[in-house]
């Protein structure tokens, strides 16, 4: 099999967001040549950045200083609710902005080998603890929830619990029930 080289782990949307914040008064020519990008890709992108709300170009004098704008989230579904601030802090040593949906490192951590326990009542008590839920946005598709029945989802201590899945074996198109099943 061969290796493609070719491919990277930013795209130029990311790359020239990352050269921006890094230093906001920097000119397109710069950012192009920082990320190997002909200029009128870089205005190209900057207006994509712009129009979408990563970005607002200010007037300074007769030069453009870009302010990123703080709590935009990435565009992807398999991203959705995460804050762009988190890859460029970690792209441009800067502290990120703190995302609600993460839990604070400064908060309550619990002990080693320590136990949580449920209220009585299981998931339909008011006591239960809510999944923390995304903030909306115009692209983010909502998934429709389905509803468990608590008896199965959470079966009493001890009881037989019903194993559905036959073991499997991986072969070249996937995996498939093994000879054994």
């Amino acid at each position: 099999m061969t290796r493609r080289q070719n491919w990277t782990f930013l795209t130029n949307h990311a790359r020239v967001l990352v050269t921006i914040a890094r230093d906001p008064a920097v000119r397109l020519r710069d950012v192009a040549a920082t990320c190997a990008l002909t200029e009128r890709t870089v205005q190209t992108i900057v207006a994509d950045l712009e129009s979408d709300g990563y970005l607002q170009r200010v007037r300074d004098g007769r030069r453009n200083r870009y302010e990123i704008s703080a709590g935009a989230v990435f565009r992807h579904p398999a991203e959705a609710g995460v804050q762009v601030a988190g890859l460029l802090a970690l792209l441009t040593d800067a502290p990120a902005a703190p995302d609600p949906l993460t839990p604070d490192p400064d908060g309550p951590v619990p002990a080693v080998g320590a136990t949580a326990t449920l209220p009585p009542d299981g998931p339909d008590s008011p006591d239960f603890p809510a999944a923390p839920v995304p903030p909306d946005g115009p692209d983010l598709p909502v998934a429709p929830v389905t509803p468990v029945d608590p008896a199965v989802a959470f079966p009493p201590a001890g009881a037989d619990v019903p194993v559905a899945l036959a073991p499997q074996v991986r072969s070249g198109h996937g995996y498939r029930p093994s000879a054994d099943a």
